[in-house]
């Protein structure tokens, strides 16, 4: 296995940002949390919160220190309507960006819808030694992300990230 493929099961929080999903209704955030376990991830928390910059930062500032949540995975809230505050709220949070998620987010949607791949806000960083990554709140997109990008990465950013 490469460096880049490296794996160890991840503790996860996996945050859905919408003002109108429910737990019934989060087709992101069950997909995230399905793919997560099955590629031997632990999900210690699962967390639907309104499109408010204020309960997004007090809730990512709770687990910024916390050993049991090593990574937190966000969807929704990453596009260009005014509402959408994630990636604002996220990048305020930031020790370290990692610019080259949001560049690999855009680059395997303009592979799948092309141009329009630009309206993506996709972010991450760390915060801490806790790696934050977001990704739109569509489910397909949601599921491109995950596949494409965090299943394959998201073990070594974690080591990395704590070393």
């Amino acid at each position: 296995m490469s460096e880049s493929q490296e794996t160890h099961g991840v503790k996860c929080a996996v945050v859905t940002i919408s003002d109108t999903r429910t737990k019934e209704t989060d087709l992101s955030g069950a997909l995230i949390v399905r793919l997560l376990e099955e590629a031997g991830h632990e999900v210690v928390i699962r967390k639907l919160l309104k499109e408010d910059p204020k309960p997004m930062l007090e809730l990512f500032m709770i687990w910024r220190d916390r050993p049991a949540i090593e990574a937190v995975l966000v969807t929704g809230g990453t596009g260009l309507n005014s509402t959408d505050q994630t990636y604002e709220t996220m990048n305020r949070l930031f020790d370290r960006k990692l610019p080259g998620y949001g560049e690999m987010v855009r680059k395997v949607f303009y592979d799948k819808i092309g141009p329009l791949a630009i309206c993506s806000r996709a972010t991450g960083g760390l915060m801490g030694e806790t790696v934050l990554l977001s990704m739109p709140g569509q489910p397909e997109a949601a599921e491109l992300a995950m596949k494409e990008i965090i299943l394959p990465t998201l073990g070594r950013l974690v080591s990395e990230a704590q070393r």
